[in-house]
């Protein structure tokens, strides 16, 4: 039995933008003929077209990888982008003269997908059980030349790793069951915790997206929230978390390029692939930029990122003046001893590590300087004094965050503007660190680390390497990545890294 089918409509996403009313070209005629074999089609009884199970059949999982931004490899142009599903390149549009078009008759790959819409639904979803719903719909891909549409249940898992999507109850398990998941070459990783992608001394972005990915309240509102759209640096971010906690990847890492290639846009050429950059300048300006990203408004609710890492500082602050004598100490200026007291929020908190001893004797020439935590916290307390400028200040937390981040100052400029490094090594409990001593009216504050950046290497841009330990509630494990690599580490080891950034978890905001 022969059917004849339709003409090929029109595309839904105006591909008639790219050039389709030109001049024919010269290879027009044989176009048209190759087009006409492929529209004929031979059934079976049921009445299914062979085209489909024919074309579906050449799909290579193993070439596709949407992790890269959605451009066109051949215009470049990020409009109406298809990916061909049998090479993993992108082509724009899918008429007649269109890259995506000339791909198939010159490659004979003919199945693609629009990697915007991927035909799920549309109509915008206004309940969550509606997304869900339109969520689990299969996809529609697009067989070229032909132009036509076919959806098939056996094209979901690749619509899940284009967007994944998460339902509550799974979200709910994520810190209590530890389910292990296996890629296309059946090499076995857990979700959550896979390697990203170094393309090119992006590892400082790295090690921050991956702290962030393991803070539960940021974690589950990305993860929950795939369709509530906020700026595109705050959806390339929640796109790269859902696709660091998919259970059905094709393989397990994932690149962070569209991301980077974001960050580059929006902090204007600030943060950028191929330059290394302090990861505690890009955390305050990721924060910062998360949260207006986010919808934050002057006097308006208050965003995720605010909710889980804003807190409060008191700072008490009195005018100096210098006695005589340059080795003299700053004192009280007695003329004018009134004291401002201010609140101001914080992200996190700046650690000031003592400097390490310029000579040690032959004995002691292997030995690291260590330093309490307790000792760089005094900074906190209230009482310690602390000279900036032409003032002594003084500095109490009157409200803690969810989540406390700490930053130790661990690089600093000589005299000869040379970067150098504070090998000093930071003692701290992995557990039940007490903050109430540095907090108004609080009788017991007490958090857990759930992740520790730390810096190995010589100081200095391109010179040395960061990594990051986070925690895996569900096996009460810590692992060790760096970039693509993940291994298990004991606790104890942990203690030992030269520590840049910490995450502690507040025991008391636990669901």
């Amino acid at each position: 039995m022969v059917e004849q089918l339709p003409e090929a409509f029109a595309d839904d996403d105006h591909d008639s933008d790219n050039g389709d009313n030109g001049a024919a070209s010269d290879g027009d005629d044989a176009l048209a003929a190759r087009v006409k074999r492929v529209r004929t089609t031979v059934t079976d009884g049921s009445g299914s077209h062979a085209l489909r199970g024919l074309y579906l059949e050449t799909i290579n999982r193993a070439r596709l990888d949407f992790d890269f931004e959605k451009l066109c490899s051949v215009s470049l142009s990020n409009h109406n982008v298809y990916a061909c599903l049998v090479c993993g390149k992108y082509f724009q549009g899918r008429s007649k003269a269109s890259h995506a078009n000339i791909h198939s008759m010159s490659e004979d790959h003919h199945v693609f997908v629009n990697l915007q819409t991927l035909k799920a639904s549309r109509a915008p979803a206004r309940t969550r059980t509606r997304r869900l719903m339109a969520a689990s719909r299969s996809v529609s891909v697009y067989i070229l030349p032909d132009g036509h549409e076919v959806m098939d249940a056996s094209l979901n898992d690749i619509k899940f790793v284009i967007r994944p999507v998460f339902t509550e109850s799974q979200v709910a398990t994520l810190d209590s069951v530890a389910v292990q998941s296996y890629d296309l070459n059946n090499k076995a990783y857990l979700p959550g915790f896979v390697g990203l992608n170094n393309i090119k001394s992006n590892d400082f972005v790295n090690v921050i997206v991956q702290a962030f990915a393991h803070v539960r309240p940021l974690r589950n509102h990305f993860l929950l929230n795939a369709d509530i759209t906020g700026s595109e640096l705050v959806d390339r971010f929640g796109l790269l978390v859902r696709k660091m906690w998919n259970p059905r990847a094709f393989k397990g890492q994932v690149s962070p390029h569209e991301l980077i290639q974001e960050i580059s846009n929006a902090s204007k050429k600030r943060f950028r692939l191929g330059e290394q950059s302090d990861p505690i300048e890009f955390l305050s300006w990721f924060l910062n930029n998360l949260h207006m990203g986010l919808g934050a408004k002057k006097g308006g609710p208050p965003t995720i990122v605010q909710k889980t890492f804003q807190g409060e500082l008191v700072i008490e602050s009195q005018p100096t003046a210098a006695a005589s004598g340059e080795d003299s100490m700053p004192v009280v200026n007695s003329e004018n001893p009134q004291v401002t007291v201010t609140k101001t929020p914080f992200w996190f908190l700046t650690l000031d590590l003592p400097p390490p001893p310029l000579f040690t004797d032959e004995a002691d020439k292997n030995i690291i300087p260590q330093v309490p935590l307790a000792t760089l916290l005094s900074k906190y307390d209230g009482n310690t004094p602390h000279e900036s400028g032409a003032t002594i200040k003084r500095i109490r937390i009157s409200k803690l965050p969810q989540y406390l981040i700490f930053c130790v100052k661990r690089f600093s400029k000589n005299n000869w503007n040379s970067l150098e490094k504070n090998p000093t090594i930071v003692n701290y409990p992995i557990k039940n660190l007490d903050m109430a001593e540095y907090v108004e009216g609080v009788d017991s504050a007490r958090y857990d680390l759930v992740a520790n950046i730390c810096h190995e290497g010589k100081p200095g841009t391109g010179n040395g390497a960061y990594k990051i330990h986070v925690l895996s509630k569900a096996k009460d494990q810590w692992l060790q990545i760096q970039d693509l690599f993940v291994e298990e580490i004991m606790a104890q080891m942990i203690i030992l890294s030269e520590s840049y950034i910490q995450v502690w978890e507040s025991v008391g905001s636990r669901a």
